[in-house]
Formats: structure tokens, C-alpha cells, sequence
């Protein structure tokens, strides 16, 4: 799909004085400008963040509260449950506070709902389960913040909980002992973007205070705060700047036998944020979606190699089972698409009794990439729908399915993605409600938009300014790769790879050649000719290939210019 090509030339004299102040190039110091990072205070942070930058935990509401209640149970050798999320924020999470509870004495146990059968957050079946064991305390990690009656069943149950969270909360907090969740609304706290895991590290980092240990007792953690951090798309900005760029550092010399073998079989010789994105989460989410997220979990705990490889493999199997029924769901959604009755839609609404409700959402962001609608895609079991939609910029998913909720059963998420149930006899009055609003909204028009962080000319390109790139590292929500504008390149050479999947060029600008790589777009091959003079919006990397070092364009996007 065609892309709209936006871009916004930075201030010139603040680029001028960054560059100079920082001895760093006018593309970076301009990447700065764009993305508001104009403080030298800010900036310093930002380029070289160190263990000094991390705000007091105890600016958290509840924290102080929740230290004490927690090493109350950790001095009599109580017993304490941790409540956790099956995904890879949520599995860190558990890892590190377990981790480092045990190092303070105290064995707990936990709870990872299963998602194919209970679902994400606290259950009330659930809890009565967990009564019975008669725990000291609950902890929730990366859920819990909209569970009101939950924990007040709970209460009613003899639990005492303590809600560690990240999500928005409703307007009425749980009547928890503690709740810790920096998107409070009567919250301080410095910054509202920590991802579960991250509160989780402050909840450490506090108790070290509270028990005068050594830094190096929570930071030792920072590797896994950093991939479930990363993992779970959060601003990496800020204070999660802080932890994935001191905590990468970490994961590149892990101790933690399993993520080890977990980084040995996604196959990255290089640990960044890439490494963590598309190599380590993909293996641990699978686990999740697949119904089997303990794996994961005791992947982190186990300080034996021999479990961990065994683990490991079973992580890749799952994963690869995953992709399996995602290319499956993803070709026979094609093929509905195929009749025309969908294919004028403004909409992708389907269903289908043998799709699996743990990938669909996995399928419906590709689908976005490809068709550019809102999505939204059911798995039938027993007489109801569980969905899980996607949307594009410009359309509210969650508002559109407020004015649907006469036909849910429950639903939730916010404007870009969302979980909703129904029962199957709503489902075509539901997809033809949700159709109008849609076509109400008027985005038949809309196309994805590509905004630009910078521009160079063929000449300008040279691996020097390819390496410092990385300090910009590493990358993610609200510090995406910077996409740059190429202007006027010739096509040098032009082929498909893998089987038609992939765009390999040669460019010439003047009298230099530059390689570019468009991973998924071997389809525009038969589009573009020798000699054809182009404009590529795309990131400039370094590619290592049997030891040599060489300067390439990751393509986003290409176009003809005459």
C-alpha cells in the first residue's frame, strides 16, 4: 500500500547548537529537535543514561505502604502469591520479583492465568482457589488496576492484596492495602509510561532502600526489566530509556541461564532492541498464546543449563507452531477477502470456528499493514465470538465498540487495539452496526502516513554516520529507527529474494554505490526498472556479512521520481 511521505525540517539553529554542544552530526542533533529532546540535561540523559538517572520509587504512590507489608511477610517467613500476565511483560515481571524475593529468604509461589481458558486479570474462580491455601499476601504484577470487585471478593475472602500495575485505571481504584501504578490519576510520580516489569524494578529498587542494600542487588535484574520493557511497547523514553539502554548492556553478559539460550536461538549476534523485539519476545509471547506461559516462566527461574535448552526447544516449537497457524489464518482471511461483498467493505470484520483466539490478534495487525481497515477477527467456541481487533490512525476502536456494546458480552483495550466477546447469533447484526460506523467516519480515503526524520543525499551516506545511528539506541515506542528521505538514486541492479519475498537493490548516486534491502517488498521487482531514478524513505544500518562491514538502506518505502 502507497504511503503518504511526511516531513518536518527541524529548527536549524537549535540543530546547529545541539550538534555543536554535543559533538554529534545534524542529523542526529535534527532527529533530537523532532522528537523534543532539546534540554542539554535532557539530552545528556538521553545519549548516556546512568544508575543516578533513576527517579526515587518512593515518589510512587503506596510504595512505602507495599515495602512494608511485603518485608512484613518476608520477616516471619510467610506465605506470598504473585498473580501475574501471561505475556512477556507480565512473565518478566513474576521472574524478577520472585528472583528477588528468594534472594531475601522467601520462597513464593505464583499464578499465570491460562489464556486460552481464563483469560487476562484477576478471576473470582480463581480466588476461591487461591483462599484456600490461606496466602499472607497477593501481589499482582501487570494486572490487576481495573479489578475493583475482584479484589473486593478477595477482601471478602481473607486475601490481602497489593496491586502492582501499569494499565489505565478506572475512576474507582481497588480496595487494595497498596496500589503502585504510575498512571494514577492522583499520582506524581515523574513518569506515567513504566511498563509492568518496570514497576515491579521500582518495587525492588525500593525494598533496597527500605533495607540499605547494595545498588547492585536490583540492578543485577535490569536484564530482564529490559526485554520485558521493550517487549511490551511502552515509551522507550525517560526512565525506560534508563533501564533498556543500562539494561541491554546487562542482557549482552546475562547470568540468567535461560534468556542466554534464548538469545543463542533467535540467532541475533548483535543484542539490541531488534534482538529483544523480533527474537526473544516472539518466543516467549508464543507460549502465552499458545496456552503454555509457565514454560516461559520457569525458563527465567531455572539455573540449570540442561532444563534450560529443553525449555528453549520446547519455546521454539511453540513458536513455530504459532507461525504455522498464523500464516494459515492470515492466507484463508485472504482468501475470504477474495469475494467482493468484503472486498468493498470499509471494514474487516470475519469469523471462523478454526482459528485459534491466541494469534488472531497477531493476524489482524498484518492485515492492517496490507488493507489499511479496521480489523477485527473471531474465533467461535461453543456459541461465542472472542475477538481481537486493530485499528488506523484516525479511527477510535475503542469508542466505535462503546456504540456497539448492546451486542458484547464484554470488550476492552483502547483507540488502536482491543479484546471484545459476543455471542455468535449477534455476530452479523455486530459486523454490519460496526460497518456504518466505520463508513460514518469517513476513512475510506485514509493512507498510512510515513513521517520522515531527516534527509541525505547519496554522498552523504558513509558508515561513520551509519555507527552513530546506534546511539540513538535503543528503539521503540516514541523512539522509533529514524526513517530518512534518499533523494535521487539511480537503480543500479534490481532482484527478488526468498522466493519472491524480499527487494535487493544496487543505487548509484555520482560515482557511489549504496546496497538496500526492502525485507516483504519483493513484489514492487516487477514495478521498477535499471536506470529508474528514485526516492527511498528508509533506515541507514550497518550489514555484517562474512566479516566485512558495509553501509545498506532498510527500505520502508519507494517511489519514481521524474
Amino acid at each position: 500500500m502507497k504511503k503518504k511521505w511526511e516531513y518536518i525540517s527541524p529548527d536549524k539553529e537549535l540543530t546547529e547548537k545541539i550538534s555543536n554542544e554535543f559533538g554529534i552530526s545534524k542529523l542526529i542533533s535534527g532527529i533530537l529537535v523532532s522528537r523534543g529532546i532539546v534540554d542539554s540535561d535532557k539530552i545528556k540523559i538521553f545519549l548516556n543514561p546512568t544508575r543516578n538517572d533513576f527517579y526515587n520509587p518512593f515518589l510512587l504512590n503506596d510504595m512505602d505502604i507495599a515495602v512494608d507489608k511485603i518485608l512484613e511477610v518476608v520477616n516471619k517467613k510467610g506465605k506470598m502469591l504473585i498473580y501475574g500476565d501471561y505475556d512477556v511483560d507480565g512473565i518478566t515481571s513474576i521472574a524478577v520479583l520472585k528472583k528477588f524475593l528468594a534472594e531475601l529468604g522467601l520462597e513464593v509461589d505464583y499464578h499465570i492465568p491460562n489464556r486460552l481458558s481464563e483469560g487476562y486479570g484477576l478471576k473470582k474462580e480463581t480466588l476461591e482457589e487461591i483462599a484456600v491455601k490461606n496466602y499472607d499476601l497477593m501481589v499482582t504484577v501487570d494486572c490487576g488496576i481495573s479489578a475493583v470487585e475482584e479484589v473486593e471478593y478477595a477482601n471478602s475472602l481473607g486475601i490481602n492484596t497489593i496491586i502492582t500495575d501499569h494499565h489505565e485505571p478506572v475512576e474507582k481504584l481497588p480496595p487494595a492495602i497498596a496500589v503502585i501504578n504510575p498512571k494514577r490519576k492522583d499520582s506524581t510520580y515523574p513518569f506515567r509510561g513504566l511498563a509492568g516489569v518496570g514497576v515491579v524494578f521500582k518495587l525492588i529498587q525500593a525494598i533496597s532502600i527500605k533495607l540499605e542494600l547494595e545498588e547492585k542487588e536490583y540492578l543485577k535484574y535490569l536484564d530482564l526489566v529490559c526485554v520485558g520493557t521493550i517487549s511490551d511497547i511502552v515509551p522507550l523514553i525517560d526512565e525506560n530509556r534508563v533501564i533498556t539502554k543500562l539494561g541491554l548492556k546487562l542482557v549482552e553478559v546475562t547470568k540468567n541461564v535461560g534468556l542466554r539460550e534464548l538469545i543463542k536461538v533467535s540467532r541475533y549476534k548483535k543484542i539490541d532492541s531488534s534482538a529483544v523485539s523480533f527474537g526473544v519476545a516472539p518466543r516467549i509471547n508464543a507460549c502465552g498464546r499458545m496456552g503454555h506461559a509457565e514454560e516461559a516462566l520457569k525458563l527465567f527461574l531455572t539455573p540449570n543449563i540442561v532444563e534450560a535448552q529443553e525449555i528453549t526447544k520446547k519455546l521454539e516449537e511453540y513458536n513455530l507452531e504459532r507461525q504455522n497457524i498464523e500464516k494459515r489464518i492470515f492466507k484463508e482471511v485472504q482468501e475470504k477477502l477474495n469475494d467482493k461483498s468484503e472486498a468493498n467493505r470499509n471494514s474487516i470484520v470475519l469469523a471462523s470456528d478454526t482459528w485459534h483466539h491466541g494469534v488472531i490478534g497477531i493476524v489482524a495487525s498484518k492485515l492492517i499493514e496490507q488493507y489499511y481497515k479496521p480489523t477485527l477477527l473471531f474465533a467461535t467456541e461453543d456459541g461465542v465470538l472472542k475477538g481481537s481487533g486493530r485499528s488506523i490512525t484516525g479511527f477510535d476502536l475503542h469508542e466505535a465498540l462503546c456504540k456497539c456494546g448492546d451486542y458484547l458480552l464484554k470488550y476492552g483495550g483502547h483507540a488502536m487495539a482491543v479484546g471484545l466477546t459476543l455471542e455468535e447469533k449477534y455476530f452479523v447484526t455486530f459486523k454490519e452496526k460496526f460497518e456504518r460506523i466505520v463508513e460514518e467516519s469517513n476513512i475510506s480515503e485514509a493512507v498510512p502516513i510515513l513521517n520522515l526524520d531527516g534527509q541525505l543525499t547519496g554522498k552523504e551516506i558513509k558508515k561513520e554516520l551509519a555507527n552513530e545511528m546506534q546511539i540513538l539506541e535503543p528503539f521503540g515506542e516514541a523512539n522509533k529507527m529514524p526513517v530518512i528521505l534518499f533523494k535521487n538514486l539511480k537503480i543500479d541492479s534490481i532482484r527478488a529474494l526468498s522466493e519472491g519475498k524480499h527487494l535487493k537493490l544496487s543505487l548509484k548516486c555520482e560515482n557511489q554505490w549504496i546496497d538496500a534491502i526492502g525485507f516483504n517488498l519483493g513484489h514492487l521487482a516487477d514495478e521498477y526498472q535499471l536506470g529508474d531514478n528514485v526516492d527511498i524513505a528508509g533506515s541507514l544500518e550497518i550489514n555484517n556479512f562474512n566479516g566485512n562491514e558495509f553501509v545498506q538502506i532498510n527500505i520502508k518505502d519507494i517511489m519514481k521520481t521524474y
